[in-house]
């Protein structure tokens, strides 16, 4: 029995009580980030929170054991002196530094979740390098959403008074052989029981659990936020590379039914310039043009300038965005490149010849600029724009008044559109974008219009209307330019942000942007209003065709002016699975299979027809999703974007 007595009981039962506290922490953060988002992922009843959260203790699992892989190892290693002060003093700090850092990731999603619409992953990392200002937004941040600070530092306090509730006294093993073997013994066990945990399943068949596991247990995608974890998603996607080449269908089909080659034959004698307005968090649901038949109780529009371009301009009201981020608008709109669960433009392929709207008009002896009121290289616009193939590049530096700077992300919009509006034309035709910058967090306006507009029900109410009165003072710029009147305008948003109305709660709506066709030469009928579904990688075709580009384009979107009907396949990804449009039906598709089949006006995901609709019609658009999905992939990994 002498044996059994060096087993290292009250360090093991130490052990585990201090990783359960973590279990019950990350239970706490999240009930704390499904409170705070409570108005965007819908939860019917008390017993179906607690299934979710049920069902998240495994991805819960997985970031614990990620995350407390060294204090585990160090706990139960055979040295002797593990009861001892000093090195429980070692641990403990090992514990919360570790655990502290992990923790604070959920916090943060807290608040970004409403603008990001998914949980924190690795691909923050690609955005802050671009970014020099990542501590001012922090500590702005924080200040504008102290609760969060306040919870975090309470929960954390409560954490350390707990795990010291349980102490680990000075105990010197008396045979060291047996003090040994029981070591090896349970580190052996816990390797398992890590390995495992990690996986999320002990089966060899099994892959290790994914962000896209967390729908399995959900009624609605929305819930598979509460389900997971930001520890666990960050984690998870680290190191990542879901671009993977796949095979569901022969070639045939996919130049049959995807067609992701198009030729459009229009006759332009007088090319057009282009201007396209990238508008920063431009949601659909601001602008009361794209909200007529909606039917929202107490509707009010914030962009009385733009409602009134839309009168004079070919809409489409039902336009989705191609991605969460405003690089993935950029790479959207620009070359008709969307992003799926990893964002294109942060991948290994990112780098190569890509045909586009700018390469297009580059062909065609188009003049080709970008600008971009940040300090030259945020957000990643400087070097993908070079990949793109602009001619020129104007920011911050090429602005060079910095008394304008907003103090946080760039020039404000009104002295930036100015500055665009008088900067461009000097040779034509031109070809030319900008990307607004002041309707984004922490959504302030220049002083010397605070009380000029109304403050609205969320925090963008009032910087996107400061948005749409400074594109307001561009055209009355713009219109005494020599080269207005031959000029097409586009205007569309990047991404969405913070949601007023529960008609843009909807998952789809997430994606809900704004597309505006203006041009004042009645020869390009610009005008009406067009029910159809578009999205942001339909722009590019369009353009092309309505300039006169009748070479072969390699694009999936299709032009929108066309008599030509090509295929349309709307996509997009809200991080963890692919969703498509494909005639009357939404499809969810997690890289394998499809997992979900919504009517094309179940905009909420809230009903699944899986099992119940079997038809010839949804068969074939199930494979159309998958063969799209098969050419996107080879396209990317195989450097066929040209």
């Amino acid at each position: 029995m002498k044996f059994f007595k060096e087993f290292r009981k009250q360090e093991v039962l130490a052990l585990l009580y201090r990783i359960f506290l973590a279990y019950v922490f990350y239970q706490i953060a999240r009930l704390l980030f499904w409170y705070f988002n409570k108005e965007l992922i819908k939860v019917d009843s008390v017993s179906d929170y607690f299934n979710l959260a049920f069902h998240g203790t495994a991805f819960d699992t997985t970031a614990i054991l990620y995350v407390n892989a060294l204090f585990i190892l160090l706990s139960l290693v055979p040295i002797v002196i593990n009861t001892k002060k000093g090195y429980q003093a070692v641990l403990f700090w090992l514990y919360f530094i570790t655990n502290g850092i992990a923790y604070a990731m959920n916090f943060g999603d807290f608040i970004y979740y409403k603008f990001s619409q998914a949980r924190l992953t690795s691909t923050a990392m690609e955005v802050a390098k671009h970014e020099s200002n990542v501590f001012k937004v922090f500590t702005v941040s924080v200040g504008q959403h102290p609760f969060v600070l306040i919870w975090f530092v309470v929960l954390m306090a409560l954490w350390v008074f707990l795990y010291k509730k349980v102490k680990v006294t000075e105990q010197k093993p008396l045979k060291l052989f047996p003090y040994f073997i029981w070591s090896v013994l349970v580190l052996c066990g816990t390797a398992v029981l890590v390995v495992g945990g990690i996986r999320g399943d002990f089966k060899h068949s099994t892959r290790p659990i994914n962000l896209v596991d967390a729908n399995r247990f959900v009624v609605n995608p929305l819930q598979g936020n509460i389900v997971l974890n930001s520890t666990f998603s960050f984690f998870r996607t680290l190191g990542t590379n879901n671009f993977k080449e796949v095979h569901f269908v022969d070639e045939k089909f996919i130049a049959d039914n995807v067609q992701p080659y198009k030729i459009y034959d229009r006759k332009v004698e007088n090319r057009p310039n282009i201007v396209i307005f990238i508008v920063e968090s431009f949601g659909r649901e601001y602008s009361g043009a794209f909200n007529k038949d909606k039917n929202i109780n107490g509707y009010v529009s914030y962009t009385p300038f733009i409602d009134s371009l839309a009168g004079q301009s070919l809409i489409f009201p039902n336009m989705f965005a191609n991605g969460r981020q405003s690089i993935h608008g950029m790479s959207s709109v620009l070359a008709g490149i969307p992003s799926l669960t990893d964002a294109f433009t942060s991948s290994p392929y990112s780098n190569q010849k890509i045909q586009s709207i700018v390469s297009v008009c580059n062909d065609l002896g188009y003049d080709t600029s970008f600008y971009h009121g940040a300090p030259n290289g945020s957000m990643g616009f400087l070097g993908f724009g070079n990949i793109l193939g602009f001619k020129h590049y104007f920011g911050k530096n090429e602005y060079n008044h910095d008394e304008d700077f907003d103090g946080m992300w760039a020039i404000w919009d009104e002295p930036f559109l100015q500055y665009f509006a008088k900067n461009v034309g000097k040779k034509q035709p031109f070809m030319t974008t900008v990307f607004t910058a002041s309707s984004h967090h922490p959504f302030k306006i220049p002083e010397k219009y605070k009380g000029k507009f109304k403050k609205g029900t969320i925090e963008m109410h009032e910087p996107i209307q400061y948005t749409d009165y400074s594109i307001k003072k561009y055209f009355e710029t713009a219109k005494k330019e020599p080269w207005f009147n031959n000029t097409i305008f586009v205007f569309t948003g990047d991404h969405t942000n913070q949601i007023a109305y529960g008609e843009y709660e909807k998952a789809m709506n997430r994606f809900a942007v704004p597309l505006i066709f203006y041009s004042p030469n009645p020869e390009y009928n610009l005008k009406g209003v067009n029910p159809e579904t578009a999205q942001q990688i339909d722009i590019y075709p369009t353009l092309a065709d309505l300039i006169g580009y009748n070479k072969q384009i390699r694009s999936w979107g299709r032009s929108l002016v066309s008599d030509k009907k090509y295929p349309s396949i709307v996509v997009n990804s809200d991080g963890s699975s692919e969703q498509f449009i494909i005639g009357n039906h939404m499809y969810r598709f997690d890289g394998k299979q499809i997992t979900g089949i919504y009517d094309k006006s179940d905009l909420g995901f809230e009903k699944n027809l899986m099992g119940q609709l079997k038809t010839p019609e949804t068969e074939k658009e199930m494979q159309t999703a998958k063969a799209w999905f098969q050419d996107y992939m080879d396209r990317v990994i195989n450097r066929k974007l040209k």
